[in-house]
């Protein structure tokens, strides 16, 4: 079991790729076209083209995990457009179940204040 936290580093291939790839292929890519190290713990996040699937790889220093997930309804709601876009855990939880990041304009909101609330 694999537990997405905040400070998880995740690393996203924008472009679609070819989901015939495997580990060795994926770790590839990580490296010549992210130019990452798949070694270092992080999460690379990749996209087939027709946005039905997404591919996660991870190394967890005793093995590499590749998780699939297929969506049995339609296909990605959001996908970063450019590779300066920030994938934080929150925004890879989103999108991994069809939403839309950013929806959210105030993920919370401050407390009143005792000065702010009147006793009775």
């Amino acid at each position: 079991m694999m537990q997405l936290i905040p400070q998880q580093c995740i690393f996203v291939q924008v472009a679609a790729i070819d989901f015939r790839k495997g580990i060795d292929a994926l770790i590839g890519v990580c490296r010549s076209r992210l130019k990452q190290d798949p070694f270092s713990g992080a999460i690379f996040a990749f996209r087939n083209r027709s946005g039905t699937a997404i591919k996660l790889l991870c190394f967890d220093g005793n093995g590499f995990w590749l998780m699939h997930k297929r969506f049995s309804r339609g296909t990605l709601n959001h996908w970063p457009k450019s590779p300066n876009d920030k994938v934080c855990a929150t925004t890879l939880l989103i999108i991994l179940n069809q939403g839309k990041p950013g929806l959210i304009e105030e993920p919370w909101k401050a407390l009143p204040s005792s000065k702010d609330s009147k006793v009775l």
